[in-house]
């Protein structure tokens, strides 16, 4: 449910905005974007929702999530809404809506439930799609299925692509397999994202696939090989390179220290929650793209294999995370949850935070950090 989406003024809270933190300021919202930050109450007779304190801060976008709520995005167009809904409670405003490894004609049907979604005037949450495969490496393949994972081939590509039917945000592909230097650079022609992930890339072969436009990393450290110090691999050459890379801070698939030494590292480093339909749902058995999964005290793992099978996470977690056990501030974990995965997307001038002219989408956390009210397109979720 929601209110209506009249002019109103949002005082007394800890506003986080561009240039830092800003106590009590006066954030103006009318027709579904912000108005002005002001530090004096503008003029006019809008009504006043007092946050006494609490922080606001820009809505959560989610550059990875495969569901949520008992929801599989994969498994039907009404799962997918319905995975989005429940995250979109807990302060993802934005997200996009990521397909796991599968065959071909899957992945086109899916691609076209996201388009359907993508903008759709009831779901503004929807900002695309995100496929993770199907061009990843067998030796990396994490919690994907090898079965179904291919060759960069244009053919294949020109099938996705024109499913999508604009869509595809972000499309994660390993850069050592033959054909992916092509696949790469057609990504980028067409406005894509190319990430690199699920990789068993040398430190050369990632080079060389950020030098042909690659410029994002899927779940940095996970599912590919680590850092070391004589061979930095993909992980070196995001690094090095700068370019954006998200991390799944649920504490298990990457320690609070490495998101610290990332965070110093990178200029836009993102917090993802990777997370499945087992996420508010609690423990027991799900499915994953199909395969079999299990959660236990919060921690998921397909049965087949006992690998990681992405996460239980929300985005106000990963957040809180970030700044309880890894020491960020809430600017940078706030920036990492929400203005460096808008500006992944080139989305920065309209979303990721709180400042004029963006789009009124915000969360307001109390001083433990947890979620308490949600706005979405200067509209109240209830």
């Amino acid at each position: 449910m929601v209110t209506d989406t009249s002019t109103r003024l949002l005082a007394g809270g800890r506003v986080v905005t561009p240039e830092g933190v800003r106590p009590d300021a006066w954030v103006h919202v009318a027709g579904g974007a912000i108005v002005a930050v002001t530090g004096t109450r503008p003029v006019t007779d809008a009504p006043v929702r007092d946050l006494q304190g609490a922080w606001l801060l820009p809505g959560f976008v989610d550059l990875h999530m495969h569901g949520g709520g008992g929801h599989d995005v994969t498994d039907s167009p009404e799962a997918m809404a319905q995975a989005v809904a429940f995250h979109h409670r807990h302060g993802t405003t934005a997200t996009l809506v990521s397909l796991m490894t599968a065959p071909v004609d899957q992945l086109c049907e899916q691609l076209a439930w996201a388009a359907e979604l993508t903008g759709r005037g009831g779901t503004p949450a929807v900002l695309g799609a995100h496929l993770e495969g199907p061009f990843l490496s067998p030796e990396r393949a994490g919690a994907q299925d090898p079965a179904h994972m291919l060759t960069p081939h244009a053919e294949i590509l020109d099938r996705l692509l024109d499913a999508a039917a604009g869509a595809l945000r972000i499309m994660t592909i390993a850069p050592e397999l033959a054909g992916a230097l092509p696949a790469i650079a057609r990504l980028r022609e067409d406005n894509v994202v190319a990430a690199l992930g699920h990789s068993a890339a040398d430190y050369a072969e990632a080079v060389a696939a950020i030098a042909t436009g690659a410029s994002h990393a899927t779940h940095l450290f996970n599912a590919m090989p680590p850092l070391h110090h004589r061979e930095p691999g993909l992980v070196g050459a995001a690094l090095e390179a700068d370019i954006s890379c998200e991390l799944i801070n649920d504490g298990r698939h990457v320690h609070p220290a490495v998101l610290a030494i990332v965070a110093r590292t990178l200029s836009r480093p993102v917090l993802v929650t990777d997370a499945i339909a087992a996420a508010g749902a609690g423990d027991g058995a799900f499915t994953l793209g199909g395969q079999p999964v299990r959660v236990t005290d919060g921690e998921a793992r397909l049965i087949a294999t006992g690998s990681l099978a992405g996460s239980t996470l929300t985005m106000g977690e990963a957040l809180r995370r970030a700044v309880n056990d890894s020491g960020l501030t809430v600017e940078q974990a706030s920036a990492a949850a929400s203005a460096n995965p808008a500006h992944v997307l080139g989305l920065e001038r309209t979303r990721g935070s709180i400042a004029p002219g963006r789009r009124a989408d915000m969360v307001v956390l109390d001083d433990d950090l947890d979620v308490t009210a949600v706005m979405a397109g200067g509209v109240w979720c209830d």
